[in-house]
């Protein structure tokens, strides 16, 4: 849902800009980064309705970062998007309580609608 805030966490860059000007351009409220530290570090200072979380990361990796999330407690849906998908690492995500799992490239439109439908989850409108 426009307006909704979103965490994307990549190490790419180039990804993490692009992608943050397309869901700003249609309404989203932002934050990218680009570690699972620095994830887990916005999560401790604001509220997200969404994150859309890469796997494979140097540092702390997306599985790794999710486990931490899910300690946190909050109220906020994981979307799994990567380049480095397999079903064993969807299984896994899925397991530790994420929403979805998506693999790139990934067109923006699905993206949004798996964004939209994690937020309705969230909210209890699913």
């Amino acid at each position: 849902m426009p307006g909704s805030r979103v965490l994307l966490v990549d190490d790419e860059t180039v990804f993490t800009k692009n992608m943050s000007k397309l869901l700003t351009f249609r309404g989203y409220k932002v934050i990218a980064v680009n570690s699972g530290d620095a994830a887990i570090r916005e999560l401790e200072q604001a509220d997200f309705d969404v994150i859309v979380l890469d796997l494979k990361m140097p540092g702390m990796d997306g599985i790794t970062t999710l486990k931490e999330i899910m300690k946190l407690g909050l109220f906020t849906e994981t979307l799994i998007l990567t380049g480095h998908g397999s079903i064993d690492t969807a299984l896994e995500a899925m397991k530790l309580g994420a929403y979805d799992y998506l693999t790139k490239p990934c067109e923006i439109d699905e993206l949004v609608a798996k964004i939209e439908a994690a937020w309705d989850k969230k909210e209890g409108k699913e």
